[in-house]
C-alpha cells in the first residue's frame, strides 16, 4: 500500500511523520509545489515559529477555536500541546514557553522545526519520497485508490489520499486554495472562506497618532455586543492590530465591511471596572490634583498620548484645570474610554493570517480525519473547517490532525 499526502506545511510534515512512525515499510510520497518544505511554517511567528501553546487544561485550549472546537477535540486529546512539545524535544529541538504562553524555539528560528521533518524523511529507513516542485494540476478517484495529476503531465497513483493543502492565505508561500477544489471533485462541500487573525483599518486617522502604542489589557467588541474579546492590543499607522483585535478578527471573519459599510467596534480600556466606579476614579483624580490641567490628569488614569485624544473626542478643553472639570464632563470621559468608538474599514496583515472556512467538517469522521464520502480520503490543518485564535493555536490543531490523518491512512 502507498499513501500520497499533497501539501507539504505543518500538517502534511506531521502525517507523513506519523505514517513512518505507525508502519515505516509503507510508501509514502510528500508532494509540495514549492522548492522547499515548511515554507509557511518557517515564516509563522516572525520567522520565529509559534509551534504550539503552553495553556492548559485542553479544555479552555479548545476555546481558543472560534470554528471547529467540537470536531477537532479528539485528534486534540490524542496529540494536545502537552505532547507535541514532548515530540519535537525528542526529536532534538528544544522549546521555550514566554510569558504569553506562546511557545517557540529555544534557538527563535522556524527552519529548525522543518529541520526535524527532512532529517526524519532523508533517514536511511525512511520510505517517505518527498517530490518538491511538484504542482499537483487534479485528484480523482482511481478504481480501490487515487490518481493524481501533475503539471508536467506525470500522473501519480496511490491507495490513499491525504489532502493538507492548506488554506488561501499567505498565497506566496503556496497556498492557494487548491485543494478546496480537489475535495470538491471528490464530492465534498467547501463552506464560505474568509480571512481571518488580521489586523482593523478605521476611517479615524487619529490612530496614526499613537502609532507603536500597547495596551496590555483591553476588551473590544463588535457593534452587535456579542462578539468580543478580552487581551493586549496596540495602534498602528492606519488603525489597531494585536491579539486582541486579531480575535475579534476571527469572531467576525465573515462580516462584509468596506469604507461605505464600516464594522462598528470599541474599545474598553478598563474591563474590570464599572462606568460609574470609573468616572469615581476621575473625579477624586481631578480633586486631587485640582491645579493641574486636565489633559494632564487624565494621563494619571491612561497613557497620556492617549489622553490627548480624549480631550478632543468629548469636546473639552485639555487645558482647563481639573478641579473645575464638572461631573458630567468626568462621566463622559470615563464613558468614552470604557467604549472607544472605531469605524473599520478594511483588513490588514497579522501575525498569522489564516483562512477561515474550509471543508465541511461534518463530512469528515472527527476520529480517523477520513472521508464521509469517499473512503481513503483523508483531510487535515487549514483545508478542513478549523480554525483558531494567535498564540500557536493554529499549527497545533495541524500538528494533531496530521498526525490523527497520517495514523489512520496508515493502519486502518
Amino acid at each position: 500500500m502507498n499513501i500520497a499526502i499533497v501539501g507539504g506545511g505543518a500538517a502534511g510534515l506531521m502525517a507523513a511523520a506519523a505514517v513512518q512512525e505507525a508502519r515505516p515499510n509503507l510508501g509514502v510520497s510528500l508532494i509540495e509545489r514549492n522548492p522547499e518544505l515548511g515554507k509557511k511554517v518557517v515564516i509563522s511567528g516572525g520567522g520565529r515559529c509559534n509551534v504550539t501553546t503552553g495553556a492548559t487544561p485542553l479544555g479552555a485550549v479548545l476555546e481558543s477555536y472560534p470554528r471547529g472546537r467540537a470536531f477537532i477535540e479528539y485528534a486534540m486529546r490524542r496529540f494536545p500541546p502537552q505532547a507535541v512539545v514532548a515530540w519535537f524535544e525528542a526529536h532534538g529541538v528544544p522549546l521555550k514557553t514566554e510569558e504569553d504562553l506562546r511557545v517557540f524555539p529555544q534557538s527563535d528560528e522556524g527552519r529548525s522545526v522543518v529541520r526535524v521533518f527532512e532529517k526524519l524523511f532523508q533517514s536511511s529507513n525512511s520510505n517517505v519520497r518527498v517530490l518538491l516542485r511538484t504542482h499537483v494540476t487534479g485528484v480523482k478517484k482511481s478504481g480501490r485508490g487515487f490518481a493524481l495529476s501533475v503539471r508536467d503531465g506525470e500522473s501519480i497513483e496511490a491507495d490513499r489520499l491525504v489532502l493538507t493543502t492548506g488554506g488561501q492565505a499567505y498565497r506566496m508561500t503556496g497556498s492557494t486554495g487548491d485543494g478546496y477544489a480537489f475535495a470538491e471533485s471528490l464530492g465534498h462541500t467547501v463552506t464560505a472562506l474568509a480571512p481571518s487573525l488580521n489586523s482593523f483599518f478605521t476611517a479615524e486617522t487619529w490612530p496614526k497618532e499613537l502609532s507603536g502604542l500597547s495596551i496590555v489589557r483591553a476588551r473590544l467588541r463588535a457593534a452587535d455586543g456579542k462578539k468580543s474579546y478580552e487581551g493586549p492590543f496596540l495602534f498602528t499607522h492606519r488603525g489597531v492590530s494585536g491579539p486582541a483585535v486579531f480575535a475579534l478578527s476571527a469572531l467576525v471573519a465573515f462580516e462584509t465591511y468596506d469604507a461605505l459599510h464600516p464594522l462598528m467596534i470599541s474599545i474598553d480600556l478598563s474591563p474590570a471596572e464599572r462606568l460609574d466606579a470609573l468616572a469615581g476614579r476621575l473625579a477624586n483624580l481631578s480633586r486631587t490634583n485640582g491645579k493641574k490641567n486636565l489633559k494632564t490628569v487624565l494621563g494619571f488614569a491612561l497613557p497620556k498620548a492617549l489622553a490627548g485624544v480624549l480631550v478632543r473626542a468629548v469636546g473639552a478643553d485639555g487645558d482647563m484645570q481639573a478641579a473645575q472639570a464638572t461631573k458630567k464632563l468626568l462621566t463622559a470621559c470615563a464613558a468614552w474610554m470604557k467604549a472607544i468608538p472605531l469605524s473599520v474599514v478594511g483588513r490588514g496583515a497579522g501575525d498569522e493570517f489564516v483562512t477561515a472556512g474550509g471543508v465541511e467538517t461534518a463530512e469528515v469522521n472527527p476520529r480517523t480525519m477520513e472521508s464521509r464520502i469517499t473512503p481513503g480520503l483523508f483531510f487535515a490543518g487549514e483545508i478542513l473547517n478549523v480554525d483558531g485564535f494567535t498564540g500557536g493555536f493554529n499549527l497545533q490543531s495541524s500538528w494533531a490532525t496530521g498526525r490523527l490523518a497520517g495514523e489512520s491512512a496508515a493502519t486502518g
